[in-house]
């Protein structure tokens, strides 16, 4: 089947325009959407719908395989929006609530899935990105700012996990993911680092690598130094293989999902490139379903050959052979994502200036 672009979508089986859901501005991908129907009266909820139409044309399936996670009745969801750049969410199935970072605003965002309502978290987050649970279910947070690794205990105080390796301190810790055994792994590239945005401008004094704390001795450990800007980072379901997000060239554009082979140490061998985002592909943040399929934050960015591309905006899914299978369009670049809800069948995507979602036929890994 051939991809579609995003006005492909748009126009396929319904006209989008003439519901005035969507509004394309002249010149541009900027996107209007209307209050969707099923917002809830009384409630400051900035929950959308962004297509009226079942199926949702805005979930192109690419290859007959994915056919079975899409839910006829399930529609891509808008929850809440307004901030400069979501990232990193992390499902708290106790509380029945997903954290997400909003990095530029220098907090960390709370969704509340009971009430349907959005906020404020943690002010000064010290510009946190990549979010996860350890095993006991405490918040770990990567932060630019400090340049660390935190965990924040039971009581609200915070613990430094990690801030420096041989003494340096590491770059701007971005993505996060625990494993089983309670190792926790994190990808450092320089990007808290790079200007005044998202943290402090600083020059790195460690290349950027991908680190892991042994659970027993928690010890900081470098595993790999040689990927240049590591960033999304999972496990495959049986943990047998770690997915990451980097490139081995200085082109910025040449983005790849890399596997490496694990064993019981930590040890990465056996590294094969399984998706290569090609000239202008930006893959970010990864999650993995229950079947071994890899859902990647996907856009564009400028390269010299070309510009933006509206039309690339969501997520792709990736089978476990490297093959897209599928492609979830959103109206603006999606960077992280995550599973959870009641059933963990819920796919939450951290998107530019809004939190989307999507119910879908697996579950996270």
């Amino acid at each position: 089947m051939n991809k579609k672009t995003y006005s492909q979508v748009q126009s396929n089986n319904v006209s989008l325009h003439r519901r005035g859901l969507l509004h394309v501005l002249a010149g541009g991908a900027l996107l209007s959407i209307t209050k969707g129907a099923f917002s809830k009266q009384g409630e400051t909820s900035q929950f959308k719908i962004l297509s009226e139409r079942y199926p949702d044309p805005l979930i192109e399936v690419l290859d007959p395989s994915f056919a079975k996670y899409r839910l006829y009745a399930a529609s891509v969801e808008r929850l809440a929006t307004g901030f400069r750049w979501a990232e990193g969410p992390v499902w708290f199935g106790d509380g029945q609530y997903l954290l997400f970072s909003d990095i530029p605003n220098n907090r960390i965002m709370r969704y509340d899935l009971i009430t349907d309502q959005t906020v404020v978290f943690r002010e000064n987050s010290n510009y946190a990105n990549g979010l996860a649970r350890d095993k006991q279910g405490r918040l770990l947070s990567c932060e630019h700012l400090t340049r660390r690794l935190a965990r924040t205990e039971y009581d609200g105080s915070i613990t430094v996990l990690a801030d420096r390796f041989n003494g340096k301190p590491l770059n701007s810790p971005n993505d996060i993911t625990v494993q089983s055994n309670g190792a926790i792994w994190f990808t450092d590239p320089s990007f808290g680092i790079n200007g005044y945005y998202e943290g402090e401008k600083f020059k790195a004094e460690l290349p950027t690598s991908v680190y892991r704390i042994d659970p027993k001795t928690e010890k900081l450990e470098c595993m790999l130094d040689d990927l240049l800007m590591p960033n999304g980072i999972a496990f495959s379901p049986d943990e047998k293989y770690l997915y990451i997000v980097g490139r081995f060239t200085d082109t910025p554009t040449k983005r790849e999902i890399f596997r490496y082979n694990v064993d019981q140490n930590g040890k990465l061998t056996n590294k094969v490139s399984i998706f290569n985002g090609g000239e202008n592909g930006a893959l970010d943040g990864i999650t993995v379903d229950q079947e071994g399929n890899i859902w990647a934050g996907w856009g564009s960015v400028s390269n010299n050959k070309g510009g933006l591309s509206s039309d690339m905006d969501g997520v792709i899914v990736i089978n476990p052979q490297g093959k897209q299978i599928a492609h979830i369009h959103l109206p603006e670049r999606c960077a992280n994502l995550c599973f959870g809800g009641a059933k963990k069948n819920r796919l939450f995507m951290a998107a530019g200036h809004s939190l989307y979602a999507l119910y879908v036929e697996t579950r996270g890994a």
